[in-house]
C-alpha cells in the first residue's frame, strides 16, 4: 500500500528557465512526486518553448489555470533581441516576422490578465534573519531624470461612457491610420504619453557628461523588456550615445557603467548603495520617486527593520504600462485619440518618438481594492495606498473606488482595515524608512515591481519572499518573486552541474502554499498538515543556520552558519520533515 498522500485535485505546474528551473525540478522530485499521489498538469513556459509555439504555451497555461484553479509558476526569461535571434537561428522553421507578442514578451502580464489575478508579495517569516542595514548617510549618489515628457506630461482622463478608444496617426500622406484600439467602460481611466526622442538624446548627453565631469559611476535603469516600444526605444537611443561618444572616456577614467531593469537596479542600489554614483532614471514619474527616496536616505539613512512588508500589485486588467500599446512613431506626424468618434486629444510626434497608450478597467480596480482590504483584514495589516490624485485623473479614480469600497463594506457591517492614501513617493519612503510592523502597500504595476524588489532586497534576498496571484473567480497562482538567476546558471553549466548555488526558499514556499490551498479546497487534512510541515521545515532549516551563499552573514549568529549549495539546502529541509 502506498504511503503517499492521495490528492484528488490536479495541480498546474508552469515550468521556467535557467537556474530557477533546475531548482524547481529538484523541488518537485524531492517534495511533491516522491511524497504525494497527485496529477500534475505540466506546461513548459520556457522562453524557447514560448517562441517555438508562437505564444500558444502561454494560452495553454491560462486555460489550465482557469480550469484547475491552483498552480505554481516558475521564473522565466523575457528574451531580449540578441536572445531572440539565437532562438530563431536554433529554430529556422520559425518566421520571426510573424511571431505573436506572447512568444517574446514576458508571459506574466498575459497570465495575470488571463486569470483576472492581482499579485501580493510577502516576506517569508524567517525567524533569525537580521536586517543588514546598508550605510546610506553621506553617500554621494545623485538621481538624474528627465524633466519633461512621459507620463508627467500625459493627457489622461476617465471615459465618459462605454465605447472604443482609437489611437490614430496622420503622417505625410494626410490619411489617418489606426495604430491601436481598445474597449473601455464608463469610468475607466486612460492615458496617452509620448517622449521626444531628441529630448531623450539631449538628456543622455547631459547625463553622461555630468558623470564624467563629476567622476561618478554610471547607473541606468528602464523597463525595456516589458515596455519594449517605449522604455526599450529610450534605452536603445541612450546606449547608442554611450557607446559612440562616452564609453572610451568612462573607461579611461576607471568609472563603471551598469544597465539593469529599473526594479532590479533600484533593489541593488537601495540595499547596496555605491560610494559615488549618478543614477539615470529617464522615466520621470519613477525618477522623481527615487530621487526623493535617495535624498531622504542620504540624510537620515535606513532605520532598524523589524517590519513584515507586503506589496499588492494591481494587475487584473492587464492595465497601466504593462497592458499598454507602446511603439515608436514611424514618421513625423500627428497622434490623435478618438473616443467613439470624438477627438479627445492630439499632439505632434517625430519619427522614432516612443508612444504609450494605457488604460485600466474600473471594475478590475474595484476587485483589487476589495482584495486588498480582505487580505489586510484577514492578516491584520495597515494599508498605505500611493496615488498621484492631485493632478492625475487616471489615479483619482483609484481614490474614488477606495471610498466606494469602504462605504460598501460599512453598509455590510464589515469594517475596512486602517488605511491611508498618500503620494507614491511618500508611500515608497514610508515603506523603507518608517514601516509599521505589519503593513500592506498597494501599487500599480511598475511601482509594484520596484517596491517589491527593494523590499525583498532589504529583507535579505529575493528568495526570502513569497508571491501569490489571486483572482476573483478563485484561481490561485503561487510563484517566487525572483528571476532565473542567469549568472548562477552559467556557472552551473560551466561546471557540468557541480556548481549549483541558488536559494530555492521562495520556490519551495510557493509549492507549500499551493499544496496547502489544494488541501483546504478539498478538505484534505493530511495534505494541509504536510504543506504546513514543509513550511516549518524550511523556516527551521534557516533557523538552524543552514543557508545558501546569498544569506551569508545575514543570520542572527553568523558564526554558527553552515553554508550549503542548493541541493544541500533542499536535503536539509527534507531531513526536517516528519517521516
Amino acid at each position: 500500500m502506498s504511503s503517499k498522500i492521495k490528492v484528488a485535485s490536479p495541480l498546474v505546474i508552469l515550468h521556467g528557465d535557467e537556474m530557477a528551473q533546475v531548482a524547481f525540478e529538484r523541488i518537485l522530485d524531492t517534495f511533491v512526486t516522491s511524497r504525494l499521489d497527485l496529477d500534475m498538469v505540466e506546461i513548459d513556459l520556457s522562453a524557447e518553448h514560448r517562441v517555438s509555439t508562437n505564444g500558444q504555451a502561454v494560452m495553454d497555461a491560462i486555460e489550465a489555470l482557469n480550469t484547475y484553479k491552483v498552480g505554481i509558476k516558475n521564473a522565466g526569461m523575457t528574451v531580449n533581441r540578441a536572445q531572440l535571434e539565437e532562438l530563431l537561428a536554433k529554430h529556422p522553421e520559425i518566421d520571426g516576422d510573424t511571431l505573436h507578442p506572447l512568444a517574446t514578451k514576458s508571459p506574466n502580464g498575459a497570465i495575470r490578465k488571463g486569470i483576472g489575478g492581482n499579485i501580493t508579495r510577502e516576506d517569508i517569516q524567517f525567524r533569525n534573519l537580521q536586517f543588514d542595514k546598508p550605510h546610506w548617510i553621506g553617500r554621494d549618489i545623485e538621481v538624474d531624470t528627465m524633466e519633461h515628457g512621459g507620463i508627467k506630461d500625459s493627457f489622461n482622463e476617465l471615459s465618459k461612457g462605454t465605447g472604443v478608444v482609437k489611437l490614430m496617426f496622420v503622417g505625410a500622406s494626410g490619411d489617418p491610420v489606426e495604430l491601436h484600439r481598445r474597449e473601455v467602460n464608463k469610468g475607466d481611466p486612460w492615458l496617452l504619453a509620448t517622449n521626444d526622442l531628441d529630448d531623450v538624446k539631449a538628456w543622455a548627453h547631459r547625463f553622461f557628461q555630468r558623470a564624467i565631469n563629476e567622476k561618478r559611476d554610471i547607473y541606468l535603469g528602464l523597463k525595456d523588456t516589458v515596455i519594449a516600444g517605449y522604455d526599450g526605444v529610450m534605452r536603445a537611443a541612450i546606449e547608442a550615445i554611450y557607446q559612440q561618444d562616452y564609453k572610451q572616456q568612462v573607461e579611461a577614467l576607471g568609472l563603471d557603467y551598469h544597465y539593469e531593469l529599473i526594479d532590479a537596479q533600484a533593489a541593488r542600489i537601495v540595499a547596496n548603495p555605491p560610494e559615488r554614483a549618478l543614477w539615470g532614471v529617464p522615466d520621470n514619474t519613477t525618477g522623481r520617486k527615487l530621487y526623493k527616496l535617495v535624498e531622504q536616505l542620504k540624510q537620515h539613512g535606513i532605520p532598524e527593520r523589524e517590519a513584515q512588508v507586503s506589496i499588492s500589485r494591481m494587475s487584473a486588467g492587464g492595465g497601466d504600462q504593462y497592458g499598454s500599446y507602446n511603439a515608436p512613431a514611424r514618421e513625423d506626424g500627428i497622434l490623435k485619440v478618438i473616443v467613439d468618434g470624438e477627438e479627445k486629444h492630439a499632439r505632434r510626434v517625430k519619427q522614432g518618438d516612443p508612444i504609450l497608450l494605457m488604460s485600466n478597467d474600473r471594475q478590475a480596480i474595484k476587485d483589487w481594492v476589495l482584495q486588498v482590504f480582505r487580505d489586510a483584514s484577514r492578516k491584520q495589516k495597515e494599508v498605505y495606498f500611493g496615488l498621484k490624485r492631485e493632478y492625475m485623473d487616471y489615479d483619482d479614480v483609484f481614490s474614488t473606488i477606495i471610498t466606494d469600497v469602504r462605504y460598501e463594506l460599512a453598509q455590510a457591517d464589515t469594517a475596512p482595515p486602517s488605511f491611508m492614501i498618500m503620494r507614491p513617493s511618500s508611500q515608497l519612503i514610508k515603506m523603507i524608512t518608517d514601516p509599521p510592523r505589519n503593513a500592506l502597500y498597494p501599487a500599480q504595476n511598475l511601482d509594484g515591481d520596484i517596491f517589491s524588489d527593494i523590499s525583498a532586497a532589504l529583507g535579505g534576498s529575493l528568495a526570502t519572499a513569497s508571491s501569490i496571484i489571486e483572482s476573483k473567480s478563485g484561481t490561485m497562482l503561487f510563484e517566487a518573486p525572483h528571476g532565473t538567476a542567469h549568472d548562477l546558471y552559467l556557472k552551473y553549466q560551466e561546471s557540468d552541474g557541480r556548481d549549483a548555488h541558488f536559494n530555492s526558499s521562495a520556490l519551495l514556499f510557493a509549492v507549500a502554499n499551493a499544496l496547502e490551498t489544494l488541501g483546504e479546497r478539498e478538505g484534505n487534512q493530511a495534505l494541509i498538515d504536510y504543506a504546513k510541515a514543509l513550511k516549518k521545515a524550511l523556516i527551521d532549516t534557516v533557523a538552524d543556520g543552514i543557508i545558501t551563499g546569498d544569506l551569508k552573514g545575514k543570520t542572527a549568529d553568523p558564526s554558527a552558519e553552515t553554508l550549503v549549495d542548493m541541493q544541500g539546502f533542499l536535503d536539509a529541509v527534507a531531513e526536517r520533515l516528519p517521516a
